[in-house]
Protein backbone atom coordinates (compact mmCIF):
# COMPACT_ATOMS: atom_id res chain seq x y z
CA UNK A 1 0.00 0.00 0.00
CA UNK A 2 2.94 2.67 0.61
CA UNK A 3 4.04 1.98 -2.24
CA UNK A 4 1.09 2.54 -4.30
CA UNK A 5 1.06 5.46 -2.91
CA UNK A 6 4.26 6.71 -3.55
CA UNK A 7 4.10 5.67 -7.35
CA UNK A 8 0.46 7.56 -7.65
CA UNK A 9 1.41 11.03 -4.91
CA UNK A 10 2.80 13.49 -7.30
CA UNK A 11 -0.48 12.96 -9.72
CA UNK A 12 -2.93 13.00 -6.60
CA UNK A 13 -1.47 15.77 -5.61
CA UNK A 14 -1.15 18.14 -8.57
CA UNK A 15 -4.38 16.73 -10.15
CA UNK A 16 -6.64 14.80 -8.56
CA UNK A 17 -7.33 16.66 -5.29
CA UNK A 18 -7.26 20.26 -6.86
CA UNK A 19 -9.99 18.62 -9.55
CA UNK A 20 -11.52 16.85 -6.80
CA UNK A 21 -11.77 20.67 -5.34
CA UNK A 22 -13.24 22.38 -8.48
CA UNK A 23 -15.47 19.89 -8.84
CA UNK A 24 -16.34 20.17 -5.34
CA UNK A 25 -17.12 23.96 -5.16
CA UNK A 26 -19.17 23.81 -8.58
CA UNK A 27 -21.59 21.84 -6.89
CA UNK A 28 -21.77 22.91 -3.15
CA UNK A 29 -24.03 25.91 -3.76
CA UNK A 30 -23.67 27.25 -0.15
CA UNK A 31 -20.97 29.68 0.06
CA UNK A 32 -19.55 28.57 3.51
CA UNK A 33 -19.75 24.92 2.42
CA UNK A 34 -17.62 25.29 -0.29
CA UNK A 35 -15.18 27.68 1.61
CA UNK A 36 -15.03 24.07 3.97
CA UNK A 37 -14.46 21.61 1.75
CA UNK A 38 -12.00 23.82 0.13
CA UNK A 39 -9.85 24.03 2.88
CA UNK A 40 -10.33 20.39 3.54
CA UNK A 41 -8.82 19.74 0.19
CA UNK A 42 -6.02 22.03 0.56
CA UNK A 43 -5.24 20.88 3.95
CA UNK A 44 -5.15 16.94 2.22
CA UNK A 45 -2.67 18.38 -0.25
CA UNK A 46 -0.58 19.91 2.35
CA UNK A 47 -0.80 17.09 3.94
CA UNK A 48 0.17 14.64 1.10
CA UNK A 49 3.39 17.42 0.77
CA UNK A 50 4.82 17.08 3.92
CA UNK A 51 4.48 13.27 3.76
CA UNK A 52 6.27 13.38 0.61
CA UNK A 53 9.14 15.82 2.00
CA UNK A 54 9.65 13.58 4.87
CA UNK A 55 9.59 10.17 3.06
CA UNK A 56 12.33 12.24 0.44
CA UNK A 57 15.86 10.94 0.81
CA UNK A 58 18.12 13.54 1.08
CA UNK A 59 21.50 11.85 0.45
CA UNK A 60 20.44 11.08 -3.38
CA UNK A 61 20.23 13.07 -6.59
CA UNK A 62 17.75 10.43 -8.05
CA UNK A 63 14.29 11.24 -9.32
CA UNK A 64 12.07 10.45 -6.55
CA UNK A 65 8.17 9.28 -6.58
CA UNK A 66 8.66 8.79 -10.30
CA UNK A 67 5.15 8.02 -12.18
CA UNK A 68 5.95 7.24 -16.15
CA UNK A 69 3.19 6.13 -18.51
CA UNK A 70 3.31 6.44 -22.55
CA UNK A 71 0.94 8.89 -23.15
CA UNK A 72 1.50 9.40 -27.18
CA UNK A 73 3.94 6.65 -28.40
CA UNK A 74 3.94 7.42 -31.44
CA UNK A 75 5.41 10.83 -30.96
CA UNK A 76 7.44 9.90 -27.85
CA UNK A 77 5.45 11.98 -25.34
CA UNK A 78 4.71 10.61 -22.23
CA UNK A 79 3.49 11.52 -18.26
CA UNK A 80 6.52 11.72 -16.34
CA UNK A 81 6.14 13.46 -13.40
CA UNK A 82 8.98 13.14 -10.30
CA UNK A 83 10.50 15.38 -8.08
CA UNK A 84 14.37 16.29 -6.85
CA UNK A 85 16.17 18.79 -4.31
CA UNK A 86 15.33 21.58 -7.00
CA UNK A 87 11.53 21.57 -6.89
CA UNK A 88 11.24 19.95 -3.41
CA UNK A 89 11.05 22.75 -1.28
CA UNK A 90 8.81 25.22 -3.94
CA UNK A 91 6.60 22.46 -3.85
CA UNK A 92 6.23 22.45 0.07
CA UNK A 93 6.22 26.21 0.10
CA UNK A 94 3.46 26.18 -2.66
CA UNK A 95 0.53 23.43 -0.74
CA UNK A 96 1.39 25.75 2.23
CA UNK A 97 -0.16 28.90 0.75
CA UNK A 98 -3.19 27.29 -0.18
CA UNK A 99 -4.70 26.64 3.21
CA UNK A 100 -3.67 29.99 4.17
CA UNK A 101 -5.02 31.92 0.74
CA UNK A 102 -8.46 29.94 1.65
CA UNK A 103 -8.76 31.38 5.13
CA UNK A 104 -7.44 34.96 4.23
CA UNK A 105 -11.00 34.60 2.20
CA UNK A 106 -13.19 33.20 4.78
CA UNK A 107 -15.00 36.76 4.89
CA UNK A 108 -15.47 37.24 1.58
CA UNK A 109 -18.87 37.90 0.15
CA UNK A 110 -18.03 38.59 -3.26
CA UNK A 111 -18.10 35.26 -5.44
CA UNK A 112 -15.78 33.51 -3.00
CA UNK A 113 -16.37 30.21 -4.51
CA UNK A 114 -15.12 31.39 -8.26
CA UNK A 115 -12.01 32.99 -6.82
CA UNK A 116 -11.55 29.23 -4.59
CA UNK A 117 -12.04 27.40 -7.77
CA UNK A 118 -9.37 29.92 -9.94
CA UNK A 119 -7.07 29.19 -7.07
CA UNK A 120 -7.21 25.28 -6.68
CA UNK A 121 -6.67 25.13 -10.70
CA UNK A 122 -3.78 27.96 -10.76
CA UNK A 123 -1.96 25.34 -7.71
CA UNK A 124 -2.56 22.85 -10.27
CA UNK A 125 -0.83 24.59 -12.78
CA UNK A 126 1.85 25.59 -10.39
CA UNK A 127 2.62 22.15 -8.80
CA UNK A 128 2.39 20.47 -12.20
CA UNK A 129 4.67 22.41 -13.63
CA UNK A 130 7.38 21.96 -10.39
CA UNK A 131 7.14 18.37 -10.82
CA UNK A 132 6.55 17.65 -14.75
CA UNK A 133 9.72 15.94 -16.36
CA UNK A 134 8.40 15.70 -20.29
CA UNK A 135 8.79 18.91 -22.01
CA UNK A 136 4.88 19.00 -23.63
CA UNK A 137 3.34 17.99 -19.93
CA UNK A 138 5.82 20.91 -18.43
CA UNK A 139 4.22 23.70 -21.31
CA UNK A 140 0.81 22.05 -20.59
CA UNK A 141 0.99 22.91 -16.93
CA UNK A 142 3.12 26.51 -18.03
CA UNK A 143 0.09 27.41 -19.48
CA UNK A 144 -2.61 26.41 -17.26
CA UNK A 145 -1.33 28.59 -14.53
CA UNK A 146 -1.65 31.79 -17.14
CA UNK A 147 -5.70 31.46 -17.23
CA UNK A 148 -6.65 31.25 -13.42
CA UNK A 149 -4.84 34.41 -13.20
CA UNK A 150 -5.95 36.51 -15.74
CA UNK A 151 -9.42 35.96 -14.11
CA UNK A 152 -8.13 36.77 -10.88
CA UNK A 153 -6.54 39.83 -11.14
CA UNK A 154 -9.60 40.73 -13.99
CA UNK A 155 -12.51 40.05 -11.93
CA UNK A 156 -11.67 40.77 -8.76
CA UNK A 157 -8.63 43.83 -9.15
CA UNK A 158 -8.93 46.86 -8.56
CA UNK A 159 -9.93 49.99 -10.90
CA UNK A 160 -7.30 49.25 -13.34
CA UNK A 161 -7.32 45.56 -13.42
CA UNK A 162 -8.34 45.07 -17.00
CA UNK A 163 -5.34 46.88 -17.93
CA UNK A 164 -3.20 44.85 -15.49
CA UNK A 165 -4.74 41.43 -16.15
CA UNK A 166 -4.47 42.10 -20.02
CA UNK A 167 -0.69 43.14 -19.87
CA UNK A 168 -0.57 40.31 -17.76
CA UNK A 169 -1.45 38.10 -20.21
CA UNK A 170 -0.17 39.62 -23.31
CA UNK A 171 3.26 39.60 -21.43
CA UNK A 172 3.72 35.85 -20.32
CA UNK A 173 1.57 34.18 -23.31
CA UNK A 174 3.94 36.07 -25.65
CA UNK A 175 7.24 34.39 -23.72
CA UNK A 176 5.20 31.28 -23.72
CA UNK A 177 4.97 31.15 -27.57
CA UNK A 178 9.00 31.20 -27.94
CA UNK A 179 9.50 28.94 -25.78
CA UNK A 180 6.95 26.88 -27.58
CA UNK A 181 8.90 27.20 -31.03
CA UNK A 182 11.84 26.11 -29.08
CA UNK A 183 10.29 22.99 -27.40
CA UNK A 184 9.53 22.09 -30.78
CA UNK A 185 12.93 22.76 -32.66
CA UNK A 186 14.46 20.90 -29.42
CA UNK A 187 12.18 17.97 -30.16
CA UNK A 188 13.05 18.02 -33.62
CA UNK A 189 16.63 17.79 -33.08
CA UNK A 190 16.19 14.82 -30.94
CA UNK A 191 14.89 12.90 -33.86
CA UNK A 192 17.35 13.97 -36.62
CA UNK A 193 19.90 12.96 -33.69
CA UNK A 194 18.88 9.59 -32.60
CA UNK A 195 16.19 8.89 -34.82
CA UNK A 196 13.69 8.83 -31.86
CA UNK A 197 10.66 10.92 -30.86
CA UNK A 198 10.75 12.10 -26.91
CA UNK A 199 9.95 14.64 -25.30
CA UNK A 200 11.40 13.53 -21.96
CA UNK A 201 13.66 16.13 -20.55
CA UNK A 202 16.28 13.33 -19.59
CA UNK A 203 16.38 12.20 -22.83
CA UNK A 204 16.72 16.26 -24.56
CA UNK A 205 19.76 16.56 -22.20
CA UNK A 206 21.68 14.40 -24.38
CA UNK A 207 21.43 16.48 -27.20
CA UNK A 208 24.65 17.90 -29.03
CA UNK A 209 23.33 20.54 -30.96
CA UNK A 210 26.06 23.30 -31.82
CA UNK A 211 26.95 26.67 -30.24
CA UNK A 212 24.77 28.32 -32.84
CA UNK A 213 21.58 26.47 -32.01
CA UNK A 214 22.20 26.55 -28.61
CA UNK A 215 22.26 30.30 -28.68
CA UNK A 216 18.64 30.34 -30.58
CA UNK A 217 16.65 28.12 -28.71
CA UNK A 218 18.12 29.12 -25.29
CA UNK A 219 16.69 32.68 -26.48
CA UNK A 220 13.16 30.92 -26.38
CA UNK A 221 13.48 29.85 -23.39
CA UNK A 222 14.97 32.47 -21.38
CA UNK A 223 12.80 34.94 -22.96
CA UNK A 224 9.50 32.68 -21.01
CA UNK A 225 11.59 33.07 -17.96
CA UNK A 226 12.56 36.22 -17.80
CA UNK A 227 8.95 37.62 -18.57
CA UNK A 228 7.51 35.24 -15.84
CA UNK A 229 10.63 36.00 -12.99
CA UNK A 230 10.62 39.12 -14.18
CA UNK A 231 13.77 39.85 -14.97
CA UNK A 232 14.91 43.32 -15.97
CA UNK A 233 13.66 44.68 -18.41
CA UNK A 234 10.27 42.47 -18.65
CA UNK A 235 9.20 43.65 -15.40
CA UNK A 236 6.95 46.59 -16.41
CA UNK A 237 3.77 44.21 -16.11
CA UNK A 238 4.72 43.33 -12.19
CA UNK A 239 3.71 46.63 -10.54
CA UNK A 240 0.34 46.77 -11.98
CA UNK A 241 -0.44 42.80 -11.67
CA UNK A 242 0.33 43.53 -8.23
CA UNK A 243 -1.32 46.71 -7.20
CA UNK A 244 -4.43 45.79 -9.19
CA UNK A 245 -4.87 42.39 -8.07
CA UNK A 246 -6.88 41.33 -4.98
CA UNK A 247 -4.94 40.17 -2.11
CA UNK A 248 -4.73 36.64 -2.57
CA UNK A 249 -3.76 37.17 -6.32
CA UNK A 250 -0.83 39.26 -4.96
CA UNK A 251 0.27 36.70 -2.47
CA UNK A 252 0.30 33.71 -4.90
CA UNK A 253 2.31 35.77 -7.64
CA UNK A 254 4.86 36.89 -5.29
CA UNK A 255 5.33 33.62 -3.81
CA UNK A 256 5.20 30.96 -6.24
CA UNK A 257 4.36 32.14 -9.69
CA UNK A 258 7.38 34.44 -10.04
CA UNK A 259 9.84 31.63 -8.82
CA UNK A 260 8.55 29.30 -11.61
CA UNK A 261 10.74 31.49 -14.13
CA UNK A 262 13.74 30.91 -12.10
CA UNK A 263 13.03 27.27 -11.37
CA UNK A 264 12.80 27.07 -15.57
CA UNK A 265 16.08 28.40 -16.02
CA UNK A 266 18.00 25.78 -13.50
CA UNK A 267 15.66 22.84 -14.78
CA UNK A 268 15.95 23.78 -18.60
CA UNK A 269 18.33 26.26 -19.49
CA UNK A 270 21.22 25.42 -17.48
CA UNK A 271 21.36 21.87 -18.20
CA UNK A 272 20.15 22.17 -21.97
CA UNK A 273 22.00 24.74 -23.25
CA UNK A 274 25.37 25.20 -21.24
CA UNK A 275 27.51 27.05 -23.24
CA UNK A 276 24.53 29.32 -24.37
CA UNK A 277 24.67 30.38 -20.70
CA UNK A 278 27.86 31.09 -20.33
CA UNK A 279 28.19 33.13 -22.74
CA UNK A 280 25.15 35.24 -22.07
CA UNK A 281 26.03 34.92 -18.41
CA UNK A 282 27.85 38.46 -18.06
CA UNK A 283 24.35 40.00 -19.80
CA UNK A 284 22.34 38.12 -17.35
CA UNK A 285 24.09 38.69 -14.58
CA UNK A 286 24.21 42.93 -15.94
CA UNK A 287 20.11 42.61 -16.02
CA UNK A 288 20.35 40.65 -12.40
CA UNK A 289 22.33 43.97 -11.03
CA UNK A 290 20.41 46.91 -12.95
CA UNK A 291 17.26 44.96 -11.60
CA UNK A 292 18.98 44.68 -8.01
CA UNK A 293 19.12 48.60 -8.09
CA UNK A 294 16.36 50.06 -9.52
CA UNK A 295 14.03 47.72 -8.22
CA UNK A 296 15.06 49.00 -4.71
CA UNK A 297 15.59 52.79 -6.07
CA UNK A 298 11.60 52.39 -7.19
CA UNK A 299 10.36 50.66 -4.84
CA UNK A 300 11.70 53.97 -2.57
CA UNK A 301 10.04 56.47 -4.49
CA UNK A 302 6.47 54.48 -4.36
CA UNK A 303 3.72 56.35 -2.21
CA UNK A 304 1.70 52.91 -3.02
CA UNK A 305 2.21 50.28 -0.16
CA UNK A 306 1.49 46.91 -2.50
CA UNK A 307 3.29 48.94 -5.45
CA UNK A 308 6.11 49.21 -2.90
CA UNK A 309 6.66 45.85 -1.99
CA UNK A 310 5.94 45.16 -5.90
CA UNK A 311 9.14 46.74 -6.66
CA UNK A 312 10.63 45.26 -3.76
CA UNK A 313 10.13 41.99 -5.49
CA UNK A 314 12.01 42.86 -8.73
CA UNK A 315 15.10 43.94 -6.60
CA UNK A 316 14.77 40.62 -4.65
CA UNK A 317 14.73 38.12 -7.62
CA UNK A 318 17.40 39.95 -9.24
CA UNK A 319 19.63 38.75 -6.28
CA UNK A 320 18.22 34.96 -7.23
CA UNK A 321 19.34 36.26 -10.87
CA UNK A 322 22.93 36.95 -9.87
CA UNK A 323 23.00 33.24 -7.69
CA UNK A 324 21.76 31.60 -10.29
CA UNK A 325 24.12 32.33 -12.83
CA UNK A 326 26.82 33.12 -10.63
CA UNK A 327 27.18 29.32 -11.22
CA UNK A 328 28.05 29.58 -15.30
CA UNK A 329 30.70 31.94 -14.37
CA UNK A 330 31.92 30.49 -10.84
CA UNK A 331 33.89 27.24 -11.95
CA UNK A 332 35.25 26.90 -8.33
CA UNK A 333 33.76 25.65 -5.08
CA UNK A 334 31.67 28.81 -4.29
CA UNK A 335 29.60 27.82 -7.11
CA UNK A 336 27.12 25.41 -5.63
CA UNK A 337 27.02 27.73 -2.49
CA UNK A 338 25.77 30.55 -4.94
CA UNK A 339 22.93 28.75 -6.64
CA UNK A 340 21.83 27.29 -3.00
CA UNK A 341 21.65 30.48 -2.08
CA UNK A 342 19.57 31.44 -5.07
CA UNK A 343 16.81 28.49 -4.10
CA UNK A 344 17.08 29.43 -0.96
CA UNK A 345 16.36 33.11 -1.28
CA UNK A 346 13.45 31.92 -3.69
CA UNK A 347 11.40 30.40 -0.89
CA UNK A 348 12.56 32.70 2.07
CA UNK A 349 11.11 35.82 -0.52
CA UNK A 350 8.14 33.88 -0.98
CA UNK A 351 7.47 33.81 2.75
CA UNK A 352 8.52 37.06 3.33
CA UNK A 353 6.48 39.03 0.52
CA UNK A 354 3.49 37.10 1.06
CA UNK A 355 3.18 37.69 4.42
CA UNK A 356 3.84 41.49 4.07
CA UNK A 357 0.97 41.29 1.12
CA UNK A 358 -1.14 39.61 3.58
CA UNK A 359 -0.33 42.16 6.10
CA UNK A 360 -1.13 45.44 3.52
CA UNK A 361 -4.29 43.44 2.71
CA UNK A 362 -5.67 43.85 6.24
CA UNK A 363 -5.30 47.16 6.75
CA UNK A 364 -6.68 47.64 3.09
CA UNK A 365 -9.70 45.99 3.94
CA UNK A 366 -10.24 48.07 6.81
CA UNK A 367 -9.33 51.49 5.22
CA UNK A 368 -9.93 51.38 1.30
CA UNK A 369 -6.47 52.92 0.60
CA UNK A 370 -3.00 51.80 -0.08
CA UNK A 371 -1.69 55.17 0.27
CA UNK A 372 1.30 55.09 2.94
CA UNK A 373 0.90 58.73 3.86
CA UNK A 374 -2.72 57.94 4.59
CA UNK A 375 -1.83 55.85 7.61
CA UNK A 376 -0.10 56.47 10.72
CA UNK A 377 0.69 55.92 14.36
CA UNK A 378 -0.75 52.00 14.02
CA UNK A 379 2.02 50.95 16.10
CA UNK A 380 -0.41 52.05 19.28
CA UNK A 381 -3.52 50.83 17.51
CA UNK A 382 -2.42 47.69 15.74
CA UNK A 383 0.26 46.18 18.13
CA UNK A 384 -0.23 42.53 16.82
CA UNK A 385 -0.28 43.94 12.92
CA UNK A 386 3.22 45.91 13.62
CA UNK A 387 4.81 43.07 15.66
CA UNK A 388 4.16 40.78 12.65
CA UNK A 389 4.83 43.51 10.17
CA UNK A 390 9.21 44.16 11.87
CA UNK A 391 9.23 40.37 11.59
CA UNK A 392 8.15 40.30 8.23
CA UNK A 393 10.42 43.66 7.19
CA UNK A 394 13.13 42.30 9.19
CA UNK A 395 13.54 38.94 6.70
CA UNK A 396 12.79 41.24 3.88
CA UNK A 397 15.70 43.24 4.25
CA UNK A 398 17.68 40.07 5.22
CA UNK A 399 18.27 40.67 9.00
CA UNK A 400 20.38 37.98 10.66
CA UNK A 401 18.13 35.33 12.12
CA UNK A 402 16.20 35.59 9.00
CA UNK A 403 16.14 33.56 6.04
CA UNK A 404 17.00 36.48 3.94
CA UNK A 405 20.19 36.57 5.59
CA UNK A 406 20.92 33.01 4.40
CA UNK A 407 19.96 33.30 1.17
CA UNK A 408 21.94 36.73 0.50
CA UNK A 409 24.33 35.81 1.91
CA UNK A 410 24.88 32.56 0.21
CA UNK A 411 24.49 34.03 -3.17
CA UNK A 412 26.97 37.50 -2.52
CA UNK A 413 29.90 34.64 -1.23
CA UNK A 414 29.31 32.82 -4.63
CA UNK A 415 28.90 35.79 -6.54
CA UNK A 416 31.84 37.72 -5.16
CA UNK A 417 34.06 34.08 -6.16
CA UNK A 418 32.59 34.61 -9.66
CA UNK A 419 32.67 38.28 -10.64
CA UNK A 420 33.75 40.38 -7.15
CA UNK A 421 32.52 43.53 -8.92
CA UNK A 422 28.72 42.09 -9.68
CA UNK A 423 28.87 40.96 -6.17
CA UNK A 424 29.50 44.79 -4.55
CA UNK A 425 27.44 46.14 -7.35
CA UNK A 426 24.62 43.90 -5.77
CA UNK A 427 25.20 44.54 -2.23
CA UNK A 428 24.15 47.82 -2.47
CA UNK A 429 20.89 46.71 -2.92
CA UNK A 430 20.83 45.20 0.53
CA UNK A 431 21.46 48.59 1.71
CA UNK A 432 18.74 50.07 -0.03
CA UNK A 433 15.92 47.49 0.52
CA UNK A 434 16.53 48.49 4.46
CA UNK A 435 15.62 52.30 3.60
CA UNK A 436 12.56 51.61 1.49
CA UNK A 437 11.55 48.60 3.98
CA UNK A 438 12.28 50.70 6.76
CA UNK A 439 10.89 53.47 6.34
CA UNK A 440 7.87 51.59 4.95
CA UNK A 441 7.51 50.13 8.51
CA UNK A 442 8.13 54.17 10.04
CA UNK A 443 5.41 55.90 8.16
CA UNK A 444 2.80 53.16 8.93
CA UNK A 445 3.86 52.15 12.48
CA UNK A 446 4.41 56.27 13.40
CA UNK A 447 3.53 58.21 11.18
CA UNK A 448 0.86 61.02 10.67
CA UNK A 449 -1.53 59.88 8.73
CA UNK A 450 -5.79 60.19 9.04
CA UNK A 451 -5.78 56.40 9.55
CA UNK A 452 -4.91 55.09 13.13
CA UNK A 453 -7.03 54.19 15.22
CA UNK A 454 -7.90 50.64 13.30
CA UNK A 455 -9.07 47.35 14.68
CA UNK A 456 -5.82 45.32 15.33
CA UNK A 457 -5.84 41.82 13.83
CA UNK A 458 -8.23 39.41 14.34
CA UNK A 459 -7.79 35.40 14.67
CA UNK A 460 -8.36 34.45 11.29
CA UNK A 461 -5.59 36.72 10.55
CA UNK A 462 -3.60 35.48 12.94
CA UNK A 463 -3.76 32.18 11.96
CA UNK A 464 -3.20 33.12 8.47
CA UNK A 465 -0.10 35.31 8.64
CA UNK A 466 1.70 33.15 11.94
CA UNK A 467 2.64 30.27 9.81
CA UNK A 468 4.54 32.28 7.49
CA UNK A 469 6.48 34.53 10.54
CA UNK A 470 7.60 31.69 12.34
CA UNK A 471 9.12 29.66 9.25
CA UNK A 472 10.55 33.43 8.31
CA UNK A 473 12.45 33.32 11.91
CA UNK A 474 12.84 29.15 11.54
CA UNK A 475 14.72 29.51 7.89
CA UNK A 476 17.33 31.76 9.76
CA UNK A 477 17.84 29.87 12.61
CA UNK A 478 17.76 26.39 11.28
CA UNK A 479 18.37 26.68 7.47
CA UNK A 480 19.87 23.26 7.75
CA UNK A 481 16.94 21.79 8.39
CA UNK A 482 15.48 23.19 4.94
CA UNK A 483 18.58 23.03 3.05
CA UNK A 484 19.60 19.30 3.75
CA UNK A 485 17.43 17.47 0.84
CA UNK A 486 18.37 19.74 -1.54
CA UNK A 487 22.05 19.82 -1.20
CA UNK A 488 22.79 16.49 -3.71
CA UNK A 489 20.83 18.11 -6.48
CA UNK A 490 22.39 21.22 -6.42
CA UNK A 491 26.15 19.54 -6.40
CA UNK A 492 24.83 17.66 -8.93
CA UNK A 493 24.06 20.34 -11.56
CA UNK A 494 27.14 22.53 -10.20
CA UNK A 495 29.22 19.82 -11.11
CA UNK A 496 28.12 19.20 -14.60
CA UNK A 497 28.31 22.89 -15.07
CA UNK A 498 31.54 22.83 -13.86
CA UNK A 499 32.59 20.11 -16.16
CA UNK A 500 31.37 22.20 -19.10
CA UNK A 501 33.50 25.00 -17.96
CA UNK A 502 36.41 23.08 -18.32
CA UNK A 503 35.88 21.65 -21.86
CA UNK A 504 37.00 23.51 -24.77
CA UNK A 505 34.30 24.82 -26.77
CA UNK A 506 35.60 23.42 -29.77
CA UNK A 507 35.36 19.86 -28.10
CA UNK A 508 32.82 17.50 -28.77
CA UNK A 509 29.89 18.25 -26.33
CA UNK A 510 29.70 15.46 -23.76
CA UNK A 511 26.32 14.41 -22.43
CA UNK A 512 24.58 15.20 -19.33
CA UNK A 513 21.95 15.11 -17.05
CA UNK A 514 20.68 17.11 -14.73
CA UNK A 515 19.51 14.42 -12.20
CA UNK A 516 20.26 11.37 -12.27
CA UNK A 517 17.46 8.75 -13.24
CA UNK A 518 15.81 6.53 -10.54
CA UNK A 519 16.38 3.30 -10.18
Amino acid sequence: MPALIDTHLLTVLAIILPAVAVCGIALLRHERAAKIFTLFISLLILGGTLYLYQQFDGTSAELQFVEKYSWFPAYGISYFVAVDGLSLLLIVLTALLMPLLVLSLWRMHHNPRALLALLMLLSSGMLGSLIAFDLLLFYVFWEVMLIPMYFIIGMWGGKNKIYAATKFFIYTACGSLFMLVAAIALYGLHYQESGVFSTNLLDLYQLRESNTVQYLLFLGFLLAFAIKIPLWPFHTWLPDAHTEAPTAGSVVLAAVLLKLGIYGLMRFAIPLFPYAVIDFAPFLLGFGVVGIIYGALTAWAQQDAKKMIAYSSVSHLGFVVVGTVSLSLGGGQLSEIALTGALYQMIHHGLSTGALFFLIGTIYERCHTRLIADYGGLASSMPIFATLLIIATLGAIGLPGTGGFVGEFYILLGAFEAQPFVAVCASFGVLLGAIYMLSLCRRLLFGKGKHKDIQDLNKLEIAYLLPLIILIVLTGVLPEMFLHKTKPSLKHLARNFLTYQLTSKDAARQPTVLVEQSK
